[in-house]
């Protein structure tokens, strides 16, 4: 599996605004989402987490109150590939099923 580079991740954000590119450990991408209280916040987790389990690819994600951070890389590679970013897009599609 090939891992994505900055450069390479400059063409492709454009699809994925919300996501930010991070080097370090080889490139990851984070997204912070906002939900009205916990119950939302922890209700999209679990349905993050039935999609990521259908993948076979799992976030590393953080939980306060309302708030969702999640960073996805292929740990298998030590960086950034396209299992992760079909994951963030699948993740974007909750999110906005969920709050719109």
């Amino acid at each position: 599996m090939q891992l994505i580079d900055v450069q390479q991740w400059r063409t492709l954000a454009a699809g994925l605004p919300h996501w930010h590119y991070q080097e370090a450990g080889g490139g990851s991408i984070c997204r912070e989402l906002l939900f009205d209280d916990f119950v939302q916040a922890f209700s999209f987790m679990t349905r993050v987490a039935l999609l990521a389990e259908r993948q076979g690819h799992h976030p590393d994600w953080w939980n306060a109150y309302n708030r969702v951070r999640i960073e996805l890389s292929t740990h298998d590679v030590g960086g950034l590939t396209s299992r992760d970013l079909a994951l963030a897009q699948a993740i974007d599609r909750a999110y906005l099923a969920m709050v719109a």
